[in-house]
This record gives structure tokens, C-alpha cells and sequence, in this order.
């Protein structure tokens, strides 16, 4: 059994090495690394109950304006950064009078879109749109805020814009490249999202990143900043893009239901749904799954009459324009030999219909080099 440090600094370090995502630290367990999506113990001894080991390692990387925060609640959320410029999002909560902490390491440099295996239509988006609000979803550490960073930075590359975001705490930081950027935080520099998002819209921003939307007040101010011609960048805690919608409506009393969606279907300009598959390479780890919805004209108008059960087959009739289901996705990834057939049968909201459209495909190639071999040539 190794023994533990002194100090988080070298478990967080070892984090890169190890090519770990996350490190939990709880009492009853030794420190435990996620690796490829799986959680590993060290060999390290492990957290004795009211020992309060795990809060020595690390009361002092807590920001001391932040204390009195943890303290009156008993949950926290901040950031820290090493020399080498690797960032890390931190969550402490405390439970049964013990202190609990996840911690996610969050690479320095933003990664491109070709690094993530996103669709092309995720650049689409960053590039042609302008206004209006696009939603990415998905559950804890699904990789939503590295995709939203991605489309943050390609368009900081690109377009003299006026990007303002609010987050807790900011994961990635932007460097100002065409655009100007602004990067608030929850705690530091404002109370809370909502009253955030009305001093940022008078910033003159022509982009509003918001990193959690998490009560009505925040989604309201995100609607009405989209419907002033800006466009906001917001995430949704749901699976998938009709859980989305569902989430929308639940932050508000039946009787406003139809505000909401006419207010919806005036801005919506996507739903990025994602979530990460484990890869056939090691080198990779896990690669996306995602989930389009574009707000076309009939999207907006089914979302504003209520016909959101139609929703699902415009998606899987509409590739052609960019969107797509789980379903889809999952099929390229096994083209493309990035994931496992049984293993993509796990994350498929439909394993028959996986199944069928992989039936399908096998069945084309079949056929095909029937023809061939008959000297028919592939047509």
C-alpha cells in the first residue's frame, strides 16, 4: 500500500499521466482515478471516516473568498490551475459531516473540432449562426462544456465579436484572438446567473455563453437576450433533445407554457445532445455520440403548436440538412471504426433500431459484392 501526500498537488498532477478525467476523493476509499470512463482505486490507503484527511489536502487550494460559501452551505464549486496550465473544476460537498470531492481536469488548450469527432455541422453552427440560442445537453460529464468551448473558440478565431460568458467556475479560459472575451465567474465576480446575464446584455455583447442553466429566472434571461438579436450558448443537464424541450416547460407553470414555446420557437437555432462512447483505441478513450435538432421552420413551428412528439422523425428524415439521432451517430462511429458494435449497443436509446440499421448496411454490402462477383460492377 503507497502512501498518500501531503498535499492534492501531486494527485492532480499524476492526472495527465495517467490519462485520468477525473479524481474523486471520499472517506472509506482510497483515491480514485476515472480512466477511460471507469473509476480505479490507487493503491493508496484509504480515507479514514472523521480522520478529516480529505479536507487538509484541500483547504489550501480553496479560494479563501470562497470558504465562507462551503462553510454556510456545505457545497462548493471553484477552479484551480497547476504551473503547467492544466485547470481543474472542483465540486466539494459535504456528507455525514465528512468532506467529498470531485475533481475534473480540464485541458489548458481548447480542442478543435476534429479532436473532439464532432460532425461537421458543429462547425456550421459556430460559423453561420448569429443570433438566437443553441443548447448543448447532456448528462454529467458528457464532454457538454469542451464542446461548447470548442464552438466558443472556433468563432473567437474567426469573427471581431463581442463574446461575454458567465460560468461556475470558468473551466476553459479564452484567449482573445479576433473576438474581445469576457469571462465572469459565479461567486467572484457575480452573485448568481440571472443577475449576471442582465449586466452582460448590457455590455454590448454580440455572444452570451452561459456555462449552466440551472433555474427559470437564468433560461428566462437567456430567451430574452436571444430574442434581442444575440446569440446565447446554453446547456441543459437532459439526455437527449426532447428532454430538452421537456426541461424548458418544467422551469414554468403550466399557464406560461405557451410563451415559452412561442419565445422558443422565435430563437432556437439547435439542440446538441452528445454523449461518450467508449473508443476501440485506447489512445482515444471515448469518443461522441451526438444528437442534432436544427430550428427550422417546421421544428419552430411544432415546438410553438405543441407538437413535440412529431420531433424525433423530423430529426431522423432530416440528415441531409445536418441534424441526427443517437442512432445515427452511433452507426458512423462503427463505420468508422471508432467503437464496437456490442459496446455502441449499450448507449443506444433503441438497440432494434441499431440493430436494423446496421442489418441494413450489412445487407448493401452484401449485395454489392454479389454484383461484383456476378460482373455486374458496383452500377
Amino acid at each position: 500500500m503507497s502512501t498518500r501526500p501531503e498535499s492534492i498537488i501531486p494527485l492532480l498532477q499524476k492526472m495527465e499521466s495517467l490519462g485520468a478525467s477525473d479524481l474523486h476523493l471520499k472517506t472509506g476509499v482510497p483515491p480514485c482515478y476515472r480512466i477511460g470512463g471507469e473509476l480505479r482505486r490507487t493503491s493508496m490507503a484509504p480515507f479514514e471516516v472523521n480522520s478529516r484527511d480529505i479536507e487538509r489536502l484541500m483547504e489550501p487550494i480553496i479560494p479563501e473568498h470562497r470558504k465562507g460559501i462551503w462553510e454556510e452551505k456545505g457545497g462548493l464549486d471553484f477552479a484551480f490551475n497547476l504551473p503547467n496550465g492544466d485547470r481543474f473544476r472542483i465540486n466539494i460537498l459535504r456528507s455525514c459531516d465528512q468532506m467529498h470531492t470531485a475533481i475534473r481536469r480540464v485541458k489548458g488548450r481548447v480542442p478543435s473540432f476534429e479532436e473532439l469527432r464532432l460532425p461537421p455541422i458543429y462547425r456550421k453552427l459556430a460559423e453561420e449562426t448569429f443570433e438566437g440560442i443553441i443548447i448543448v445537453c447532456g448528462v454529467t460529464g458528457c464532454g457538454k462544456s469542451t464542446t461548447q468551448a470548442a464552438m466558443i473558440d472556433h468563432i473567437n478565431e474567426l469573427q471581431s465579436v463581442n463574446i461575454i460568458s458567465v460560468e461556475d467556475p470558468i473551466e476553459y479560459t479564452f484567449k482573445p484572438k479576433k473576438a474581445i472575451v469576457s469571462q465572469r465567474e459565479i461567486g467572484l465576480d457575480v452573485p448568481n446567473f440571472a443577475e449576471a446575464l442582465r449586466h452582460a446584455v448590457r455590455q454590448d455583447p454580440d455572444i452570451i455563453f452561459i456555462g449552466e442553466t440551472r433555474d427559470r429566472e437564468t433560461l428566462l434571461a437567456a430567451l430574452q437576450a436571444a430574442e434581442t438579436g444575440h446569440l446565447v450558448f446554453c446547456t441543459l443537464h437532459t439526455a437527449d433533445a426532447m428532454q430538452a424541450l421537456g426541461r424548458i416547460l418544467e422551469f414554468f407553470p403550466a399557464d406560461q407554457h405557451a410563451f415559452i414555446r412561442s419565445s422558443l420557437a422565435n430563437t432556437l437555432k439547435a439542440i446538441c445532445a452528445q454523449r461518450l462512447v467508449p473508443a476501440i483505441d485506447p489512445a482515444i478513450s471515448r469518443v461522441p455520440a451526438t444528437e442534432v435538432l436544427l430550428g427550422d421552420a417546421v421544428v419552430r413551428e411544432k415546438i410553438r403548436e405543441g407538437g413535440d412528439t412529431d420531433i424525433p422523425e423530423i430529426i431522423a428524415g432530416s440528415t441531409d440538412v445536418g441534424m441526427r439521432n443517437f442512432t445515427h451517430s452511433l452507426v458512423e462511429l462503427i463505420e468508422q471504426g471508432l467503437v464496437y458494435t456490442d459496446i455502441a449497443m449499450e448507449y443506444a436509446p433503441s438497440r432494434e433500431a441499431l440493430k436494423s440499421r446496421l442489418t441494413g448496411i450489412k445487407t448493401s454490402a452484401q449485395t454489392l459484392v454479389h454484383r461484383i462477383k456476378r460482373g455486374g460492377g458496383p452500377g
